[in-house]
């Protein structure tokens, strides 16, 4: 029983930090949690890690989903509930709080540098992200070419993704992936 409140405990904490540095939303911190549940803790392999990504993108929601998966992955549905309150709570306070403030200075020339400044830093962390997770399912060559086209083509093409997502479930389907 006390491994698991340490599980428990382990999630809450982690993912409590990761929200507060999560800048451009949970995907943004998808490095530190792929290092966290695959190459630290060893809850999951880099495949399970990229399933669980692949699961949250294709629902309907959010894209914390994937914060949820983790956290059933590794302590049931206690766990997903304890990571989605870690990942969700401390950000939305921090959200409500400041604000409040950022609204006072919505004119102020050092507010308008540092949104200006935080853009950047999004698309970096996100594309960190997509690097993690192009690696992560790079379980064959065929997985490698099946995520060099996708970006190709989600660049280069203008076509609903969820075509893009049916063409590597077939792929999946006939066991090519």
């Amino acid at each position: 029983m006390s491994s698991e409140i340490g599980t428990l405990l382990t999630l809450a904490g982690y993912f409590a930090l990761l929200s507060l540095f999560a800048i451009g939303g949970a995907n943004a911190a998808l490095p530190e949690m792929h290092r966290l549940a695959v190459e630290v803790m060893h809850w999951m392999s880099d495949r399970q890690f990229a399933d669980m990504f692949a699961i949250a993108q294709v629902t309907p929601g959010p894209n914390v989903i994937v914060v949820t998966l983790i956290g059933y992955h590794v302590a049931g549905l206690t766990g997903a509930l304890v990571a989605t309150l870690a990942m969700c709570g401390p950000t939305c306070l921090f959200a409500f709080f400041v604000g409040h403030a950022w609204d006072r200075f919505k004119d102020a020339p050092w507010r308008m540098v540092t949104q200006a400044a935080l853009v950047p830093v999004s698309i970096g962390l996100i594309g960190a992200s997509a690097a993690v997770i192009a690696r992560a399912a790079a379980q064959s060559w065929v997985a490698v070419a099946v995520t060099a086209v996708t970006a190709l083509m989600t660049f280069t093409v203008r076509v609903n993704p969820l075509w893009i997502f049916a063409g590597a479930a077939l792929l999946g389907l006939v066991g090519w992936i």
